[in-house]
């Protein structure tokens, strides 16, 4: 069987070079959380975008995330005893770049402090408040696995999405 439009036989991952690799896992869409915490120590507020955030279990009521270990932020995500994961809607796409640029850039955000001195974001589509379960090494990331200890649907909307390196939103048609 012939199929002109087949897919080419592939590539293997190139560490020297990941574009190739990186292009490819965009063509997949994924939805776009502001996880927030507080920095290490007792710090600030602390806040970092991410797409790889996934529910793994309803009882018990598991999600996770994953940080990257070049990032600043990793250390102070890795030691949070809590965070809080907020679900952005299409709109709100500069809020996503804001947190995937600055982790500490707060100013002019109003957002309240749960009773473990995490930062809950308001306007969010839903929003998973969670105990830092376990972490696992994973290649250059680590895989942060919470346990949701509650939850709040937000306002209604469509959600912001990432693709092929920008942000975007689910038709409606």
């Amino acid at each position: 069987m012939q199929n002109s439009d087949a897919m080419p036989a592939g590539s293997a991952p190139d560490p020297t070079n990941q574009r190739a690799y990186r292009d490819a896992l965009g063509r997949y869409a994924t939805g776009v959380v502001v996880v927030t915490a507080r920095e290490a120590d007792g710090g600030g507020p602390l806040a970092i975008t991410v797409n790889s955030f996934a529910s793994v279990s309803l009882e018990p009521p598991l999600v996770l995330w994953s940080a990257a270990r070049a990032s600043v932020r990793h250390a102070h995500f890795t030691k949070a005893t809590a965070f809080a994961v907020h679900v952005l809607g299409a709109d709100q796409a500069d809020l996503a770049a804001r947190f995937s640029r600055n982790g500490t850039d707060f100013s002019g955000l109003s957002f309240t402090l749960n009773e473990f001195g995490v930062p809950l974001l308001p306007d969010a589509l839903a929003r998973f408040e969670c105990a830092t379960e376990t972490l696992y090494e994973g290649g250059d990331h680590t895989i942060i696995l919470g346990r949701v200890s509650r939850f709040a649907e937000g306002r209604k909307g469509a959600p912001l999405v990432f693709a092929q390196g920008r942000y975007g939103q689910i038709s409606s048609s």
